[in-house]
């Protein structure tokens, strides 16, 4: 069984042989981008709430070290046997066909549930400019945009994913900055309230409730993560 899925494989690439579309921009914008999932935005709060201010770097950084090592792990059986196919591929060369059956069609829903978050996420967010539009407006908007971004070209599909992920970072980069003028009193408050300098993070402890909520916050840490394997489809 395995030899004929390799087979199929390999006959399918000579078949439909693959053009270098992307540039390097674009597949290190798609890197930073990918790793820059929704949770970000929605989930710190909750985070920050449950764990308190130690707690959710530390939760933060237990979630990019699993993420770097499955890139290890994935960009090594990349570079080692590069394959047009998702890296299901792996999983049905080493472990069986059925094994890499099960690993792509749970794959396949995990991004149906992240994209439906993603866009009622993007459609809360809409609603703040546009209040009388109703959310499922927006995520049809943003659905018609995601498709026609996958179905019209890879080129297409590569600069919308640079400058999305773009906005992200520069987005990130802003509130980092933003946020620490802030904390510091270079920007006043809106109440004319004193800054409030570290004393968010120290009014309640590092661990306000201990390190338990750590282990429970890690699968919306790792959600904020979501998509960093989107490179490995852009590998050829």
């Amino acid at each position: 069984m395995s030899i004929r899925l390799e087979g199929y494989m390999q006959t399918t690439q000579q078949n439909a042989p693959l053009k270098r579309t992307m540039k390097t921009r674009h597949l290190i914008m798609l890197s930073l981008g990918g790793v820059i999932g929704t949770g970000l935005f929605f989930n710190t709060g909750y985070i920050i709430s449950t764990t308190g201010a130690a707690g959710t770097l530390l939760a933060y950084l237990i979630g990019a070290l699993v993420v770097w090592l499955v890139m290890q792990c994935l960009g090594e059986l990349s570079v080692a046997m590069p394959e047009t196919g998702a890296f299901h591929v792996y999983a049905a060369r080493y472990l069986g066909p059925a094994t890499g059956y099960t690993v792509a069609w749970l794959y396949w829903l995990t991004w149906t549930v992240a994209l439906g978050s993603s866009f009622t996420a993007a459609g809360f967010c809409m609603q703040y400019w546009f209040p009388q539009v109703p959310v499922w407006v927006w995520c049809v908007v943003f659905c018609a945009i995601i498709f026609g971004l996958n179905v019209i070209s890879t080129r297409f599909f590569a600069e919308g994913e640079f400058w999305f992920s773009l906005v992200k970072v520069v987005t990130i980069i802003a509130f980092i900055i933003l946020g620490g003028a802030a904390i510091f009193g270079f920007i006043p408050m809106q109440d004319g309230s004193p800054a409030p300098g570290l004393s968010n993070i120290t009014a309640e402890g590092w661990f306000p409730h201990g390190g338990l909520p750590i282990l429970m916050t890690m699968v919306a840490v790792n959600f904020a993560f979501f998509g960093y394997r989107a490179y490995r489809h852009c590998r050829r």
